[in-house]
Order: structure tokens, then sequence, then C-alpha cells
């Protein structure tokens, strides 16, 4: 992941004929070796065409404006693409919000300590005090910004003002705060939550004992794209576990701490390793 010479590419347009040919031909007469290629089309033909491909570019001196602005003028227009290259060196910088509970916020920061998460983390905020201890044990600076309903616009100003400009990713990581619309725009909506539920169902407050109240047999956990609609943002990753009339609703939580942690870390993998496309209130995650 460290190779200053990997370099990726995101298109979505309309299916025809000669599009991964097209592609191909131009990253080969620019010198790079295709390295992993993922494609979906919705239909047999008329439909959309979603395609990922990472590839190794000749060397870390590559002029990547001229190759970027080669393909907008010699593919994306013929074929009416919507596209991104994307680079992994530098990492991209992800800020991460939590409130009191600690498991998502911990597996995020250990994944990236490991480097399995390809990122840095410049800083944890919380609205709460409780997990600056354990923050501070990773070396990650950690920011306290109290926020109540009189003082919500304030607080999101001011953790944007901490963030600055170069922030790539917003994780919530349990952060039981509500985020404005205008909070995830200032930040081009790159903003991941995770909920405690199996999405759609059992959406909002609490969802562990409404699952328990409904007498589900299943519980899971859904990894998003956070919007201004309560968790209803396009979904990532979700997983599932199986209870029965036997587990109380702490022993739902418990379960679904696991199911919570790994969801998480898998979605915010899956953003960092640039996998995703948004299609409307969808994904394709190759």
């Amino acid at each position: 992941m460290n190779d200053k010479t990997v370099a990726r590419l995101r298109i979505t347009c309309p299916d025809k004929p000669g599009i991964v040919a097209a592609v191909s031909a131009f990253l080969a007469q620019h010198g790079a070796n295709i390295v992993e290629l993922d494609q979906h089309a919705t239909g047999r033909s008329g439909g959309v065409l979603f395609m990922r491909l990472e590839f190794a570019t000749p060397g870390p001196d590559i002029n990547r404006e001229q190759l970027e602005r080669a393909f907008a003028d010699q593919i994306a227009p013929r074929w009416a693409m919507e596209w991104a290259f994307d680079y992994p060196v530098p990492r991209k910088r992800m800020v991460i919000l939590a409130s009191r509970v600690d498991h998502c916020l911990l597996e995020l920061l250990w994944r990236a300590a490991r480097e399995e998460l390809w990122c840095e983390i410049p800083m944890v905020i919380s609205n709460h005090t409780v997990l600056r201890d354990a923050v501070g044990r990773f070396g990650v600076p950690f920011h306290h910004v109290p926020v109540d309903a009189a003082s919500k616009h304030d607080a999101e100003a001011r953790m944007l003002e901490l963030m600055g400009d170069a922030v790539d990713l917003v994780v919530l990581a349990r952060y039981m705060q509500i985020v404005s619309g205008r909070f995830i725009a200032r930040l081009g909506g790159n903003v991941i939550n995770i909920h405690h539920s199996f999405l759609p169902a059992f959406a909002g407050a609490d969802p562990y004992r409404q699952a328990h109240a409904r007498g589900v047999k299943l519980i899971g956990a859904t990894a998003h794209y956070a919007t201004e609609e309560l968790d209803a943002g396009p979904i990532i990753e979700q997983d599932v576990g199986r209870v029965s009339h036997r587990d109380a609703v702490e022993d739902l939580k418990e379960l679904g701490r696991d199911l919570e942690r790994r969801v998480l870390a898998s979605a915010v993998k899956a953003h960092l390793d640039d996998r995703i496309i948004v299609d409307g209130n969808k994904t394709v995650v190759f």
C-alpha cells in the first residue's frame, strides 16, 4: 500500500461495448500495468457500467495531473463517464468521532496501528472525556467538544475548525449525536456511520431494545454513509448474528458489539481502498 507507483480509477457510465478495451488501451499507452480490474453492469444491454481498476505506473515521478487531463480529454467524454483517480500515497486522513462506548473506536485505532487500515488518524473528537486515556495509548490526539441541543451548531463548527481542510473521511464510531446535513456537506459526504441494527429495520434510538421487543431471531449491524435523513444513507456493509427467545437485551448488545466492530472496520477499509462507488441511495462495493 505504500507504493507510490500504485493508482486506482473508478468509473460510472452508460454500458456499451468497448469501454473496458478503451480504458485498458489508454493505461497501456501511458505505461501502466493493470493489476486488478472489477466491473459490474446493471443489465445485459442499455444498463449502467461500474468499474474499478488498480494499476501500477512506471515510476513514482509519473505526472498525475497529465494522466488525469489526458483521460478527461481522450476517454471520458466519448463514454459519458463519471470518474475519479485515487492514490494510496499519501495516506488518507481519517478523523473519528466517538461518545462513551469504546469498542468501535478501539477497533479502528488498533487496525490503523497495524496498518490494516491504510490511513492517518490526526485526531479523535468526543463529546465526553471518558475515552481520553484509551485514545492516548495509541498516540492519537484527543479533543473534547461537548454538545447539547443549544450548542450543536457551535460544536459542529468547532469540530470542523479542528479538522481543517485536509480530512478525507470522518467516521462516527458510535458517536451518539445526530450530525447536521450542513456538517456532512462540508465534508463532501465522506462520513461513515455504524448503526446497531440491520437497516432498514429498527432505525433510530435503542435498536436492540426494539429488536428484543419484536422477538427477532437475527440482529445485525449496518455501516452506511451518513446523510441528513437519519439512518437512511447508502449502505456499505452489513452482517447479522442469530439470537433466540432466551436472549435478553444485554445479550443482544453483547453480540451486537462484535458485529458493529467488524462491519464498521470492513466499510472503512473499503472506503480507504477506494472500492466504493455510490449509486444514488445504494453502493457498489468491489
